[in-house]
């Protein structure tokens, strides 16, 4: 593998979770807001929105380490040579998992994006309604559960990899335990993000 190859793998790495990561799991959190009811979501929507420079913060914090992430996973994606065919094992399972759930989102977000950020830039104000009216159509509900499940566990199994790449977890006690925990991080999360979903609904 080539320096430049190897450097941008670790930057695709550690972006995915610092900032994508945190980004995701606060805008699960705020989005849980809406179990409150409308006014419940709406006044944590506001302030997030309402933040000084937010979009600098945007663009900075989330949408180019968001592109990077997303261009050179495709890459990845295409790239890999996963074994499922000739081993068949959990973690090589994971690997093609973490693939194919990398590509759903890119297509996900980007429609999540013009749904709600670039409406939002067309004069349409982002709060309970607009999620509501979004929706209230089955197929949206069905692909928006979709895609919360893909980024929870493409942000949790992620986590996993980025301890093993960064050589926190070396050890195999240390990766099976690290196994347990991103699994309850998965499903804290999935819970959260689907609750959020039919609470619009």
């Amino acid at each position: 593998m080539r320096d430049y190859d190897f450097g941008l793998r670790r930057l695709h790495s550690l972006l995915g979770i610092i900032p994508i990561g945190l980004f995701v799991t606060q805008h699960l959190v705020v989005n849980h807001f809406a179990t409150g009811g409308a006014e419940s979501f709406n006044k944590a929507s506001n302030f997030m929105g309402n933040l000084p420079f937010v979009n600098w913060l945007e663009w900075i914090v989330i949408y180019i380490p968001l592109m990077f992430h997303a261009f050179f996973g495709l890459y990845i994606a295409f790239t890999s040579k996963p074994n499922v065919n000739r081993y068949s094992t959990y973690r090589n399972w994971m690997f093609l998992l973490q693939r194919i759930t990398g590509v759903f989102l890119v297509i996900f977000i980007a429609w999540h994006i013009w749904q709600t950020r670039i409406q939002k830039a067309l004069g349409t104000e982002v709060d309970f309604d607009m999620m509501a009216h979004i929706l209230s159509n089955p197929f949206m509900i069905a692909f928006y559960v979709v895609g919360i499940i893909s980024a929870t566990f493409h942000l949790a199994n992620g986590l996993w990899s980025f301890l093993v790449t960064w050589g926190v977890t070396q050890s195999q006690s240390s990766q099976r335990i690290s196994t347990y925990v991103v699994m309850v991080l998965f499903l804290a999360l999935s819970v959260i993000g689907i609750r959020a979903i039919f609470a619009f609904v």
